[in-house]
């Protein structure tokens, strides 16, 4: 091994940035490389992020979690995506599922064919009626993609929802089986080198001192390390994202256990339900220029649908991400990069990739600008990525009952954004810029649900036989409510595994 090899990595805040930090960096270094997480007793978790992207599936696969430990240990239950209520417009509700809408078809999205249909026959049914995962959700049933072959048995994927506490003592326990050394105690003093203003070590409240050569910054939306040393900068977002609010509270469980978060647009933001085994997550996002405290609060107990197990929990926050998440041998990670709200449950994924980053370009310690130019470039777009997904489920609104969606409906958005709108609006092809991110079926399910219908659809489509294509896709329907019909419900696979 290299003698300029890093040999100690500090990761400054535990909670689900932390061990999620930990854990890949104990697996892919192992006994070469000391690692340390330092947490602080004084400072609590946000924890307000329970549901996730399918992506973590690979995560947790990667580390060797067992499946079923896992859904045992976190409470977890299992997500197929999100059903939204009253966005668009009051009334409106739609699914974002987890998969594609039927079987591509001479290597063409099925919705462009579905639009011819539905345009020669009035009666045609919603095109989410092709969607595995969503008849999946509205059955309540459940089970893992199976069998060899494509077929609609395997033509959706899966994420879950579970207790982001229990989450990150999961991995904790994981991490610290496996080598990291877990110190308790608070940062009141950084030191740098005096010439290269590199950090060489954090000094506690008890006078300790923890050297390092690689500091990972995980603590939260005050960026300790990234802003309090390197000040960073920040690039604030409010403009095209005017939430800044948000209040949690959990109440018991209701059956039947959904397999999919709900969110509800309301008259200042919106609300979201994240079902698990041992209690419901519930909240409220919202702009506290559009709406009180105690009136968000009251919108929120009001929506719940079981008992509140607590009082709701204030957050603040400014929408937008650092200018720079990697500065010298400082890397941040989690909340102290950035923050999207939850809309479209990003914040854990985001981590799932920084970390991913971070172990491709792991530096020396002569820490190459370049390595961090590159890690930068990444985490910034996709950031950006990411916004503009968030950005365009309140863009595309008619909603004028409110003068938050008024704001919204007319607020400035990037060009990028805007071009995404109306290739799609005019044409019904999709623009995906960040193919590693939300699927054309993704960008289809937001639009299509928010109502904007496109005007065309691709002039190659008008090649096949309308007479096949209707048959095609009545066997494509009824093949997957046969299978749909035969899955266990969500409760009762779980009850299997826990």
């Amino acid at each position: 091994m290299s003698t300029n090899a890093i040999s100690k990595i500090v990761i400054v805040g535990g909670g689900t940035a932390g061990w999620m930090s930990a854990a890949p960096l104990a697996l892919k270094l192992g006994s070469a490389c000391e690692i340390v997480l330092l947490e602080s007793p004084e400072i609590g978790t946000v924890g307000v992020g329970e549901a996730t992207l399918p992506t973590i599936r690979a995560f947790n696969q990667a580390l060797g979690l067992d499946g079923a430990d896992f859904v045992k240990k976190t409470q977890a239950t299992f997500k197929l995506g999100i059903e939204f209520k009253d966005w668009g417009h009051i009334g409106n509700r739609f699914f974002h599922g987890f998969g594609d809408f039927g079987p591509a078809i001479e290597y063409r999205s099925p919705v462009q064919y579905w639009l011819r249909l539905a345009r020669a026959n009035k009666d045609m049914p919603s095109y989410e009626e092709w969607s595995t995962a969503t008849a999946m959700a509205r059955s309540n049933r459940f089970v893992p993609p199976y069998g060899d072959q494509p077929a609609v048995t395997n033509a959706y994927s899966y994420a879950f929802h579970f207790d982001a506490s229990l989450y990150a003592a999961y991995l904790r326990d994981h991490a610290v089986q496996r080598g990291v050394r877990r110190i308790e105690g608070t940062v009141t003093e950084v030191e740098q080198h005096p010439e290269s203003g590199f950090i060489t070590a954090l000094k506690l409240q008890d006078g300790r001192r923890i050297e390092g050569d690689l500091f990972i910054d995980c603590s939260g939306f005050r960026g300790l390390l990234i802003e309090g040393v390197y000040k960073a900068g920040y690039d604030d977002w409010s403009a095209m994202l005017p939430c800044n609010s948000a209040q949690a509270v959990p109440c018991e469980k209701v059956e039947p256990l959904t397999p999919y978060t709900v969110s509800t647009a309301r008259s200042a933001g919106w609300t979201w339900r994240i079902p698990l085994q041992h209690r419901t997550g519930n909240g409220h996002v919202y702009c506290n220029g559009f709406t009180s405290d105690e009136e968000a609060a009251r919108v929120l107990l009001q929506g719940l649908d079981g008992a509140a197990l607590d009082a709701p929990r204030q957050l603040r926050f400014t929408t937008g991400r650092r200018r720079k998440a990697w500065i010298k041998n400082c890397v941040a990670i989690g909340l102290s990069s950035g923050f999207l709200e939850p809309l479209e449950s990003t914040s854990i994924n985001i981590i799932e990739n920084s970390i991913g980053w971070l172990l491709q370009y792991l530096p020396d310690r002569d820490f190459s600008p370049a390595l961090a130019d590159e890690f930068n470039r990444l985490v910034a777009q996709r950031y950006e990525f990411v916004r503009d997904f968030i950005v365009l489920h309140y863009k595309v609104t008619n909603r004028t009952d409110s003068e938050f969606w008024r704001y919204c409906a007319s607020m400035q958005i990037p060009d990028s954004l805007q071009h995404q709108i109306d290739l799609f609006w005019e044409t019904g092809r999709v623009v995906v810029y960040d193919p590693d991110g939300f699927s054309v079926a993704s960008h289809v399910s937001i639009m299509m649900g928010l109502g904007v219908v496109p005007k065309r659809y691709d002039p190659l489509i008008d090649r096949m036989d309308l007479q096949r294509l209707q048959e095609h896709f009545s066997r494509v329907r009824e093949t997957i409510g046969r299978a749909v019909a035969a899955m266990p419900t969500h409760d009762a696979f779980i009850g299997q595994i826990a």
